[in-house]
């Protein structure tokens, strides 16, 4: 009942809103940051390789590449936990 005041959402409107928040922003997000933490990988691959002479700068190298593979983990398993709530609410 709602006297026509108030319009009240059905639950397909409600998926249909998730959906596209999930698709339009989200996703992006996630494919965006994704891309950040593999050029900061390989960008930790150069240092490393170019760098033979300095033991720092292959030392930083080395932990350019560990967290640019950490971010890639930490995208994934947010891309992954994002696609089950997404099953489980359009279920």
């Amino acid at each position: 009942m709602s006297f026509g005041l108030v319009h009240t959402a059905h639950a397909a409107d409600i998926d249909t809103l998730i959906s596209k928040i999930n698709n339009v922003i989200i996703n992006p997000l996630i494919a965006f940051i994704f891309a950040l933490a593999l050029a900061y990988f390989l960008y930790g691959v150069v240092m490393f390789l170019s760098k033979k002479d300095s033991d720092t700068a292959r030392a930083d190298g080395k932990r350019h590449m560990l967290w640019g593979i950490v971010g890639m983990f930490v995208m994934v398993g947010v891309f992954g936990i994002i696609n089950f709530i997404m099953s489980t609410v359009n279920g």
